[in-house]
């Protein structure tokens, strides 16, 4: 084996460097345990807030020792694996997007303080509310005016004009508010896609200005209020001189030393200075008291605002903190000189004593604008504010061309990290506040962990039997192969800091077989070479060379399609493509580079090697396979057809598919009960009592509260369909728990209590953007998967068959699922089911280029036979089947005993399985033969 020792050296330093950040896996768990304990109260109630509390109080302080090293639990936090919002919980946050400064924000060119004064007056609610409330106090105040005069240049476009009436524009401004709301969800969503957390839930609560938020494994609740409260609006001001001011000042000064009843000649507003306009921070309240008082800002200038620092400096001898109010020069609407619109990009660098600062760029507008305003100014200062807060104020020394400036602010890294995060997400529309928080529990159960846990160990053990009894000591190298890559896997997913989801399983589980597929298929041309005649060191030789092309080509067409799905897609599709991706590289280093390593140590050091790759029961299965697959093919089309057809028509009979929660958005509602409480088994008398329509329920806040999610009724009357759903959430917790429910409670509830606290309806929390990039991303995989296949087999046919045979598998499962609800199998259609659809095509394109790679091998380049499909199909009949037995028989046991959550995922992937077997043998290599016909040589049957 060449470069035996470099492989070596790899495996060993990627071994020990994954079991490192697995080990401090290990350690977070065991002290979110101690927290979990810490955080019981007398009843025997977890309550998740405390928990957090206490984990944020040890975040930096030291929590372990490794290795004569000291981790505070920040560090382990940031080298463990982390779990997904389905796995673990995490952080349950209630935005509310101030529509009332949005309607200000609308009406300001209007400029007039009594129309801010009546939205003040009206009540922060829904949209269509607040428009309504604020029109009946207009025209009790102002009844000979029209609406159109306030709001006249409220949009570009122009949609109010001076003719319009007051229904239009109400109409308009209800319109706008919604649209505003939107924008704020998108930022928020944004926000969090750069915040680096995976798979978030971000739902709009129907009919409400308000935003629902879950966080996945958040341990820095701070730090994600800072992210998403933020306006992040940037604004350049000009700065008044003192000289320009000093007449005004003076007046000022008169007035408060008059109140003051002082010998001095200087009032508190000056003698408190410590430097132009800068005092200590504990003064800063009296100073804004004096500077707000309307007498005194009568005798300033109409456009002057003062704005504070963004944070206190402490540069004098005494240690103090101190804090500077910037005199800012406002247009006529209130604003600066130039707005964050015109930021094109910003970055984290550093200052000139090397802080971290934030470099922003402008576009050609802003560009041309800070030009000018630079040119203007210099010898001056320029104040860079975000959110009123006024992070540098530098002196202009030069003309700006293009565009480039430094925000300095005494930013941490981590700051100028988020400063950038929410710069390039773009500014809020309206301030938003976080009205409710709290820590929630995972989407899955403990008990459906547990479930899905000990699924995937029975069918990972299963496999290893097999593989042990089928391969004899080959089978031991590859099952020592498959644990190194499951590690390898689960620690690069730790130091990559990326979260581990249900969709990343899925991913694992479609890389775990094609780590065993690799080994088959060199475990199968080794055993033909044995037969043969070889020698154990030539037959390994020949067999590890011989698949090498097959195991290469399936692994690239696999990752490309993971990398088309990470690039262009979102949410669920991102997760699942890093795990693939990573899985890929994994498995082809473990099953073709660690396998060989393994088997020359245990091969090369004796001299007449007893190895071998079968046992006498298992050296004549799939021998001499004569089948002629081609002449079957129209029977397979027929039955294909036959299943798709009656599929769809019973899907449209049955209006449509079973779409989830995270589709169609539902109703949600908090139960509150007075001991802990299990999801499991509420969820499945739920769905029975919701007919099988979504469901969700997750623990909330505490592990005595339930939220419960369903999209049971979605499109009846609100208030008759809501009091239908509490009456059955109601009557499945008495059927399962036996509890007596309490309808208004104040107090504590008794053991044997509960009540409903909270209802509300929320949106879809996939949202329309999230569904467009995946079937983007889909698209772009199957064309380049055409083109690849078409290239690199030299047949633009292989490339088309393989589209149409995927197609084909997708279509299967989908019709199948119409089919399944026949007999009360009724399957869910959520994020889950997406990734184990993704899982899908990965794994039956693996299977197709295996057999086009076979077919390519035993034929030329310009002449395929039916004789040749046939006997490609036969010899690679035995990885295929065998590879297809493994996987099969781990996503069975993940259907058996994975309860009801699994449900879907599993179902999916056991269709995937055979679907992806049976089209990569009787539908892609007879649909590459079709689609050639008409270029048919007419000679001994060849074309």
């Amino acid at each position: 084996m060449r470069n035996k020792r470099l492989v070596s050296v790899i495996s060993f330093f990627s071994i020990a460097i994954c079991s490192f950040y697995l080990f401090f896996t290990y350690i977070s768990r065991k002290i979110e345990f101690k927290a979990e304990q810490n955080s019981i109260d007398k009843d025997g109630n977890i309550d998740f807030s405390k928990k957090q509390v206490y984990l944020e109080s040890i975040w930096k302080k030291e929590a372990y020792k490794f290795l004569g090293s000291k981790y505070t639990y920040e560090e382990i936090k940031e080298r463990e694996l982390h779990l997904g919002l389905d796995l673990q919980g995490g952080m349950y946050i209630l935005l509310e997007v101030s529509n009332t400064d949005l309607l200000k924000e609308f009406s300001k060119k209007f400029n007039s303080e009594k129309i801010l004064e009546i939205i003040d007056e009206s009540p922060n609610q829904s949209n269509e509310a607040l428009v309504k409330s604020f029109y009946k106090k207009f025209k009790q105040e102002f009844k000979d005016k029209k609406l159109s005069e306030v709001f006249l240049n409220l949009v570009e476009n122009k949609k109010i004009s001076k003719s319009s009436s007051d229904a239009e524009v109400i109409i308009v401004l209800i319109n706008e508010l919604d649209k505003s709301i939107e924008r704020a969800l998108e930022i928020i969503k944004n926000r969090i896609d750069k915040f680096g957390t995976n798979q978030p839930v971000i739902q709009h609560l129907r009919g409400t200005n308000r935003i629902q938020v879950e966080l996945p494994g958040v341990n820095n609740p701070g730090r994600v209020r800072r992210i998403l409260q933020g306006v992040a609006k940037l604004s350049f001001w000009e700065v008044y001189k003192l000289e320009e001011i000093s007449t005004q000042l003076e007046n000022v000064n008169s007035i408060l030393l008059k109140e003051e009843l002082s010998d001095s000649k200087i009032s508190k507003l000056f003698s408190l200075m410590n430097g132009p306009f800068t005092y200590k921070v504990e003064n800063q309240n009296q100073i804004v008291s004096l500077l707000e008082r309307e007498d005194i800002k009568k005798l300033l200038p109409r456009n002057l605002k003062w704005v504070w620092d963004a944070k206190k400096k402490s540069f004098k001898k005494d240690g103090d903190g101190y804090i500077t109010v910037y005199p800012l020069k406002m247009d006529k609407y209130g604003d600066g000189v130039l707005d964050g619109s015109l930021i094109s990009n910003a970055s984290v660098t550093q200052d000139g004593d090397g802080k971290p600062a934030v470099q922003i760029e402008m576009n050609n507008i802003g560009s041309k604008k800070w030009r000018k305003v630079t040119a203007r100014n210099i010898g001056n200062q320029i104040a860079i504010t975000l959110d009123d807060k006024v992070y540098s104020a530098p002196k202009v020394n030069v003309e700006i061309p293009n565009g480039n400036s430094i925000i300095q602010g005494n930013f941490t890294y981590e700051e100028a990290r988020d400063l950038v995060t929410v710069l390039k997400a773009g500014s809020l529309p309206a301030p938003v506040k976080i009205v409710e928080e709290s820590i929630i529990g995972p989407s899955l159960g403990k008990e459906s962990q547990k479930k899905g846990l000990m699924s995937v160990m029975i069918s990972f053990i299963a496999i290893l039997v097999f593989m042990l009894a089928y391969y004899a000591k080959g089978g031991f190298v590859a099952n020592c192969a498959l644990m190194v890559n499951i590690l390898l896997i689960l620690g690069v997913l730790a130091q990559l800091n990326t979260a581990l989801t249900m969709s990343g399983i899925a991913g694992i589980i479609l890389t775990i077989g094609m780590a065993v597929d690799a080994n088959i298929l060199i475990f199968e041309r080794i055993r033909d070479e044995l037969r043969s005649g070889s020698h154990i060191k030539e037959a390994i030789k020949a067999g590890y060379k011989k698949s090498f092309s097959s195991i290469f080509d399936s692994n690239i067409t696999t990752f490309l399609i993971g990398f088309i799905l990470y690039t262009v897609g979102r949410g669920v599709i991102k997760g699942f493509a890093i795990t693939l991706m990573l899985g890929i590289v994994t498995s082809f280093f473990t099953s073709v580079f660690f396998s060989r390593l393994l088997l020359h140590y245990m091969i090369d050091s004796v001299k007449k090697p007893a190895f071998s790759f079968y046992f006498s029961y298992t050296n004549s299965l799939f021998k001499d396979i004569s089948i002629d697959f081609i002449k079957k093919r129209k029977l397979a089309y027929l039955f294909s057809a036959f299943i798709i057809f009656s599929g769809f028509v019973l899907i449209i009979k049955n209006g449509g598919l079973n779409l989830g929660v995270d589709f169609l958005g539902g109703r949600s509602y908090i139960v509150a009960f007075g001991k802990p409480i299990s999801t499991e088994n509420i969820k499945n008398v739920l769905s029975d009592s919701f007919e099988n329509q979504s469901t969700e329920v997750k623990t909330y806040g505490a592990n005595n509260k339930l939220k419960i999610t369903t999209n049971y009724l979605l499109g009846e009357d609100e208030e008759k369909a809501s009091e239908i759903i509490k009456n059955k959430i109601v009557s499945g917790i008495i059927e399962v728990q036996t509890l007596e429910y309490v309808e208004n409670f104040y107090e504590d509830l008794k053991e044997n209590e509960f009540a409903i606290s909270t209802s509300m309806k929320v949106g879809s929390s996939v949202a329309q953007d999230v569904i467009k990039s995946a079937i983007w991303a889909i698209i772009i995989s199957l064309i380049a998967i055409f083109l690849y296949i078409g290239l690199r087999f030299f047949n633009w046919q292989f490339g088309i068959s393989a589209v149409m045979a995927l197609f084909h598998d997708v279509l299967m499962i989908f019709a199948s699922l119409g089919i399944a609800n026949i007999f009360g199998f009724s399957i869910e259609i959520d994020q889950v089911f997406l990734a184990s659809i993704l899982t899908v095509i990965g794994y039956s394109i693996n299977d197709t280029v295996v057999v086009f790679d076979r077919v390519r091998e035993v034929c030329d380049k310009k002449t395929i036979s039916s004789e040749s499909i046939n006997n490609a199909i036969s010899s690679t009949l035995s990885r295929t089947l065998i590879t297809s037995f493994t996987t099969f028989m781990a996503t069975l046991v993940l259907l058996i005993f994975g309860g009801i959550s699994l449900r879907g995922f599993s179902f999916s992937l056991l269709l995937g399985v055979i679907f992806g077997t049976y089209s990569s043998i009787f539908i892609a290599a007879p649909l590459a033969f079709d689609i050639r016909r008409k270029n048919l040589i007419k000679k001994n049957g060849e074309f």
